[in-house]
């Protein structure tokens, strides 16, 4: 192997990512890489920054899949996928391991297995802090659009349905991603996570209390 592991994995994740939806792109992988090595830059433990940034390029290759259907793990896929790509190329098999690690245990799904290493530990918290603040609005208001409309599934109302004195209704709305934003900071595991996801949390309450009183709830009846 002649290319460090970072650069080859961003290389060989970048065609999976072709047909990718916003929330889950190429632009979120990087965004995930580099706010993992920040991250790790604060962290007390020893940490393998190359493997983590493959990592991160990598988690969400199976996405794409995922979404029309044609696999049920998108985490699980990407451990066998990216291990086929890496072996290929050289890579060390305890690396190639630590990556599959890290792929497995990055989803916030009750399946997936408990992060067990400093690297798995701070993909799963770049990861989740990429759906908090500013970005994290953004991020997920598209997987509500994503979703919105979909076989089986109601579309998305941009009001919070809870504050309006109208006829209650299944449809997704916009206090999910309040919800969504919550339960994802309160699962961080690293002490420098859960610092930004706090600074996050707060910017994200915010928001929403603004977005409230635009749509008139703060308003006199």
């Amino acid at each position: 192997m002649t290319e460090a592991l970072g650069p080859l994995a961003r290389t060989l994740s970048l065609p999976y990512y072709e047909d990718a939806l916003p929330a889950h792109d190429q632009f979120h992988a990087k965004r995930v890489r580099d706010l993992g090595l920040r991250l790790a830059e604060e962290c007390q433990r020893t940490v393998d920054r190359d493997v983590l940034s493959a990592a991160a390029w990598f988690h969400d290759i199976g996405r794409p899949r995922e979404r029309t259907g044609e696999i049920d793990d998108h985490g699980e896929w990407a451990a066998v996928e990216a291990a086929a790509q890496l072996e290929a190329e050289g890579v060390a098999t305890d690396q190639i391991e630590a990556i599959q690690h890290c792929l497995r245990s990055h989803s916030i799904r009750a399946s997936s297995p408990e992060p067990a290493t400093p690297e798995a530990e701070l993909l799963f918290d770049a990861d989740k802090l990429d759906a908090s603040g500013a970005t994290g609005i953004v991020r997920l208001a598209c997987i509500v659009g994503e979703r919105s409309g979909r076989t089986g599934e109601a579309y998305a109302a941009i009001d919070d349905a809870s504050i309006h004195e109208v006829e209650t209704t299944d449809r997704p709305d916009v206090s999910i991603l309040r919800k969504w934003a919550t339960e994802r900071v309160a699962a961080l595991y690293t002490e420098p996570g859960r610092r930004l996801g706090e600074e996050r949390r707060r910017f994200m309450d915010d928001f929403f209390d603004r977005f409230e009183r635009e749509i008139g709830a703060g308003a006199d009846r």
